[in-house]
């Protein structure tokens, strides 16, 4: 049996008997009230079995949290409280060295994450269903989280602890601070999944340190843009669309929404609105599986983007791993210079 598979059969309980073996030896490290988060998201990179993706997120986390608390010097502690808790629960031969690797692991990624909370619970205030495999969740931070529109933050559910991945906000930052959250449900994504089908206005999240992903705007630039976005990658690229609203300065933008068809633009609204607000915004979709479009629509997001490329723009693409393989490459290959192409960093896909 793996890790993941023993940590999976750990139950809520273990949560309080690791902070009790964290007093025993050593009172005060760690408050009681961020104990259970902190152990579900230790365990869960303890365990292993996570996507690079996921575990980047892990990391992220993990190294506020441990520089959050001061528990970099105390690491070998708390390490040997986790120890202790699994053994008592669920023990396996192959927990101690796992631990050890990912204390290693944790130590140097606080030593790159830098200062401020570990998490940021948020409250869902709103919740939509544009269509059957996507959710779009409002939520409120307790606290205002300090994010620029292309970041991507570690979000994730008590309906799933310690499990983290990454979203992008859609929007920049509000004067209420609210964040709007693009999830589509991914075969396979347990986190995905109960975001899209199970969590309702009322319940918490959980929001993670922002990172950044390759696709913020310079803003002393007024270097027109060409923004390409497939599915829920759409999330950052709106972002971006803001940010050039909140402050503009003469660039023009052009956004290519790609979609299988019309029913799968899933943000059309919102989309319409800023259209409709800026004239310097040029919206067009992309439809690669719709007969009825029109001939200019039809054809994958990429392909429909560059007949409205234009030498001085900048390109930032963002979408499925299946849009983005080999873009960058392609984009290249037609002389465009690698300093206008910008994609998402591997680690938020």
């Amino acid at each position: 049996m793996s890790l993941a598979e023993v940590w999976a059969a750990i139950d809520e309980r273990a949560a309080f008997d690791f902070w009790c073996a964290l007093e025993d030896r050593h009172p005060g490290l760690l408050p009681n009230s961020e104990a259970p988060l902190f152990f579900a998201t230790l365990g869960s990179l303890v365990a292993g079995g996570d996507d690079p993706a996921g575990r980047a997120a892990l990391l992220l986390v993990l190294g506020r949290a441990y520089r959050r608390y001061d528990l970099l010097p105390h690491a070998t502690t708390v390490g040997d409280a986790l120890l202790a808790t699994v053994a008592r629960h669920e023990p396996h031969p192959l927990w101690p060295p796992a631990v050890d690797r990912a204390t290693n692991a944790i130590r140097r990624a606080a030593a790159r994450v830098g200062d401020g909370p570990a998490w940021w619970p948020a409250q869902v205030i709103g919740r939509e269903r544009p269509s059957p495999g996507i959710a779009i969740l409002t939520v409120r931070p307790w606290r205002r989280l300090p994010h620029h529109p292309g970041q991507a933050v570690p979000v994730c559910t008590p309906r799933s602890p310690g499990r983290w991945r990454w979203l992008s906000p859609a929007n920049a930052p509000r004067p209420d601070g609210t964040v709007e959250l693009h999830v589509r449900a991914v075969a396979a994504g347990i986190v995905s999944h109960r975001l899209v089908q199970e969590v309702r206005p009322g319940e918490q999240l959980w929001l993670g340190p922002p990172g950044d992903t390759g696709l913020r705007l310079d803003r002393s630039s007024t270097i027109d843009l060409l923004l390409v976005a497939g599915g829920t990658g759409l999330a950052p690229l709106r972002a971006l669309v803001e940010q050039v609203a909140a402050a503009p300065n003469g660039r023009g933008v052009t956004l290519v929404v790609g979609a299988r068809g019309f029913t799968d633009l899933y943000d059309a609204i919102a989309l319409d609105k800023l259209q409709c607000a800026h004239d310097w915004l040029t919206l067009v979709p992309a439809f690669s599986d719709d007969p009825c479009a029109e001939p200019a629509e039809q054809g994958e997001a990429l392909t429909i983007a560059l007949d409205h490329h234009r030498p001085d723009q900048d390109i930032y693409l963002c979408g499925p791993p299946g849009m983005l393989a080999g873009a960058r490459s392609r984009l290249l290959a037609l002389g465009i210079p690698a300093t206008r192409i910008h994609t998402p960093a591997t680690f938020t896909r």
